[in-house]
């Protein structure tokens, strides 16, 4: 596999903007818990990770391309491929959104990165039933293999972030924004 140019500028920027605002947020050292805001620390490592999801998500579809075209010639097989396609790019979307709010600062960024823990694994069942269900096959066949490893794996490393994210001081005083319809709500 050959990587153009413009392949490694989007990696730089996709890690570096995210770098560059948690070294830069990260600046400020400071002695009392108040004083830890910003991305810095243990949180920096989880921005970067969070940039890189959906990025994991999309290169986890674009490896399975071979096996898309094996299933599309089965009966449904179309089905099943599109239906998993359009599941994986929800989750990706999703991604993004969690991300947007940690770049925000929003104070729901806590919670939607819990509900990104908790669509791991139903996005990986939703997508086993699908296949299953449209290709006629039982569940265990869908499962054969190593299917099962690198969604318990991200789930459990994720839970590991998830502790972090509701026990962090840094993480509760850095997520406080409230967007413009939470102002105007409380300003009334």
């Amino acid at each position: 596999m050959h990587f153009s140019f413009w392949h490694w500028a989007m990696v730089l920027l996709l890690i570096g903007v995210p770098v560059f605002f948690a070294v830069r947020s990260a600046i400020k050292p400071s002695q009392n818990p108040a004083g830890l805001v910003g991305f810095g620390g243990w949180l920096m490592l989880l921005a970067i990770g969070q940039a890189l999801s959906p990025l994991r998500t999309l290169v986890a579809l674009g490896s399975s391309s071979d096996g898309y075209q094996q299933l599309m010639t089965l009966p449904n097989g179309t089905l099943a491929v599109y239906g998993e396609v359009a599941l994986l790019l929800a989750f990706a979307v999703f991604q993004v959104v969690v991300f947007v709010a940690m770049l925000r600062r929003s104070y729901r960024f806590k919670q939607l990165f819990l509900y990104q823990w908790f669509a791991i694994p139903v996005v990986f069942l939703l997508n086993t039933v699908w296949v299953s269900a449209v290709l006629g096959i039982p569940v265990s066949q869908v499962l054969a293999g190593n299917a099962l490893i690198a969604p318990v794996v991200s789930f459990i490393l994720t839970g590991i972030w998830v502790a972090y994210v509701y026990k962090s001081v840094r993480v509760r005083n850095t997520f406080t924004k409230v967007g413009a319809s939470g102002q105007v709500a409380s300003a009334s």
